[in-house]
C-alpha cells in the first residue's frame, strides 16, 4: 500500500464532517430566497446598518477584551512566577483547570454577583432600603467586556508561566545586585522575554473573542450585537438563512485570517 493511501481516511473524514458543511454555508450565502446563484445576499448584508454595527461591536469588544487580558494576565503571571506565596503552585494548577470551564459558567457567576438581584445590589438594598441597586452595567457592553476578560485571561497566563519558567533567574539576580528596582527589572529584563508569549496568547484570545457567543447571550445584553449573535438572530429569529450564511462566512474569514497570524506567532515562539 502506498504511503499516501494512509492519508485518505482522515482527509475523507475531514471533507465529510467539516469541508462539506462549510461548503453548504458558502453556497447558501449566494443562494437568495428567489433561487439561483447571486451575490445579492452579500450586498444586502454589507449595506445594512445592523451588519456594520455588529462588525464594529465585535471588533472593539475583541480588541478591548484582548488588551484587558494581556494586562491582567501579565500581572497575574508575574505574581505567580516571581512572588513567593503559599499556594502558588495550586493557583497555577487551578488556571489549567479554569481553561476547561464553559464560558457561560463564568457569566452565570458574574450574574450572581453583579446582576440586578445579585449579591452587590442585594447588599445595597439591605443597607439603604432602596428598591434596586446601583450596579446595572452587566447587561451593557462593559458587562460583556468584564466577562470576556475574566474568562479569557488564563489563556494569556498559561503561555506566560511557561515562558517565565524558561527565564534564567541569574539575569534577575544580576540586575538586582546592580541596583535595579523591581519595576525596571520587569520592564528591561522580564518583559522582553515575555513578548513572544504575550503575542501568542493575545492572538489566541483575539480569535476566541471574535467568535464568542455564550457570554453575550448569557449576559442578556440586548443592545450588544456581535457577528455570532447576528448569525443567530438572522437564522433562528428571522429565518434569513442566506443573510446568516453571509455573516457566518465573514466571521469565518476573519477568524481564519487571525488564526493564521496566531500560528505564525506561535511557531516563532515555539509553542
Amino acid at each position: 500500500m502506498p504511503v499516501w493511501a494512509w492519508a485518505v481516511p482522515p482527509v475523507a473524514a475531514l471533507a465529510v464532517f467539516f469541508l462539506y458543511p462549510l461548503f453548504l454555508v458558502v453556497r447558501q450565502s449566494v443562494t437568495p430566497d428567489t433561487g439561483g446563484l447571486s451575490v445579492r445576499p452579500y450586498s444586502q448584508v454589507f449595506t445594512s446598518a445592523v451588519f456594520g454595527k455588529a462588525l464594529f461591536t465585535t471588533v472593539w469588544l475583541a480588541l478591548g477584551s484582548t488588551a484587558g487580558c494581556l494586562v491582567l494576565g501579565f500581572l497575574l503571571a508575574l505574581v505567580i512566577a516571581f512572588v513567593p506565596f503559599p499556594g502558588s503552585r495550586a493557583v497555577a494548577r487551578f488556571i489549567d483547570v479554569f481553561l476547561s470551564f464553559p464560558s457561560f459558567l463564568i457569566t452565570l457567576a458574574l450574574l450572581f454577583i453583579y446582576g440586578t438581584v445579585g449579591l452587590a445590589n442585594g447588599a445595597w438594598s439591605d443597607l439603604t432600603g432602596a428598591a434596586s441597586g446601583p450596579v446595572q452595567f452587566l447587561t451593557t457592553p462593559w458587562g460583556v467586556l468584564l466577562a470576556e476578560v475574566t474568562y479569557f485571561t488564563p489563556f494569556v497566563v498559561r503561555p506566560l508561566l511557561a515562558a517565565f519558567s524558561q527565564l534564567d533567574t541569574a539575569q534577575l539576580e544580576v540586575a538586582s545586585s546592580l541596583g535595579a528596582r523591581p519595576a525596571r527589572i520587569v520592564r528591561q529584563v522580564i518583559l522582553p522575554e515575555a513578548l513572544p508569549a504575550l503575542a501568542a496568547g493575545g492572538s489566541l484570545v483575539l480569535v476566541l473573542c471574535l467568535n464568542e457567543f455564550g457570554i453575550v447571550l448569557f449576559t442578556g445584553a440586548k443592545d450588544v450585537t456581535t457577528l455570532p449573535m447576528l448569525v443567530y438572530s438572522k437564522a433562528i429569529l428571522q429565518s434569513d438563512y442566506a443573510g446568516a450564511s453571509v455573516v457566518a462566512v465573514v466571521n469565518v474569514a476573519i477568524s481564519v485570517g487571525l488564526y493564521t497570524v496566531y500560528r505564525m506567532v506561535a511557531r516563532r515562539v515555539g509553542a
